[in-house]
């Protein structure tokens, strides 16, 4: 059973407690009203009661709006982990990737041990002190390979993969990740990235196979769908738009593979932004992808 859960939370600029929903934090809600729960044959279990708030930079750690990425960590953790003991495969609709680490935390308590396919523009390996923001959306890979700010890293008991359990399909913002001085992939001892030149090649349905078969291997793997990983002119609606990224028939089937595979833990999707998507055009593109990828 999928079962659809919201994490409403936003932190490009964070904002201030008493703001109204933004950005990011709208997600959720857009997706539900665009019909998804009934495009994936899911049952609903409502937005978790998180958001990021607050535009201080943590001195110590380096994460922007630090005490509230603790708070919704535990709680996205604990809920995906309830879910997927109880056999459910959750379908986690951001807000920002900041959700990854918690949710692939939680499947990985219920389970044992967790594989990650990560499609995103972005490689996401900054840290509390190399990313240029603070943005906590910089640093989902960072954190689930142990190399991110220290006490995210040990809210979710991490490192939460192993090399040989990390894909990263679609990054392209290498040269910009060197300039900042982030950390590679490789320095980490895990795999390079993918990038979109390197999907085209080997063609997007035997990527996407090659990927489900190597995480696979070794036991169930979690899928996380950044949609910025898609050509800023395919998909707009989203804050850090990128040109060179994939069109959505290509990740249609680059994600056919990944999400039919019985070993699937759950899928979880980020940086869609309601706000820049005035007439639904974006909600509905998305919804009608996940409709297909997730119930084949």
């Amino acid at each position: 059973m999928i079962t659809v859960v919201g994490v409403p939370i936003d932190c490009v600029g964070v904002p201030e407690a008493g703001d109204p929903p933004l950005r990011t934090e709208l997600a959720p809600g857009a997706l539900r009203a665009a019909g998804l729960v009934g495009a994936v044959g899911g049952r609903d279990a409502g937005d978790l009661p998180v958001r990021l708030v607050g535009k201080v930079r943590d001195a110590h750690t380096g994460v922007l709006a630090w005490p509230s990425v603790r708070a919704m960590t535990d709680v996205v953790r604990r809920s995906v982990s309830e879910l997927v003991a109880a056999g459910d495969r959750p379908l986690v609709l951001g807000g920002c990737c900041t959700l990854l680490p918690a949710a692939l935390a939680g499947a990985r308590d219920a389970l044992g041990g967790i594989g990650l396919a990560y499609l995103d523009g972005h490689l996401d390996l900054y840290d509390g002190r190399t990313s240029p923001t603070g943005e906590p959306a910089d640093m989902p890979i960072s954190v689930i390979t142990g190399h991110g700010p220290v006490d995210w890293v040990d809210a979710v008991g991490g490192p939460l993969v192993t090399p040989d359990r990390l894909r990263l399909l679609g990054a392209r913002d290498r040269h910009e990740a060197v300039e900042y001085g982030s950390v590679l992939p490789e320095q980490l001892g895990y795999p390079p990235e993918s990038t979109p030149d390197d999907l085209h090649e080997q063609g997007m349905t035997d990527a996407g196979q090659q990927a489900r078969d190597l995480l696979a291997a070794g036991g169930p793997y979690w899928v996380h769908l950044d949609v910025d990983v898609l050509d800023e002119h395919a998909f707009p609606a989203t804050d850090y738009l990128m040109s060179g990224g994939l069109r959505l028939a290509d990740l249609r089937d680059l994600m056919r593979p990944l999400t039919g595979s019985a070993a699937l833990a759950g899928v979880s999707i980020g940086c869609y932004n309601p706000a820049k998507d005035p007439d639904g055009a974006c909600a509905a593109a998305l919804v009608d992808l996940l409709g297909d990828v997730l119930t084949r």
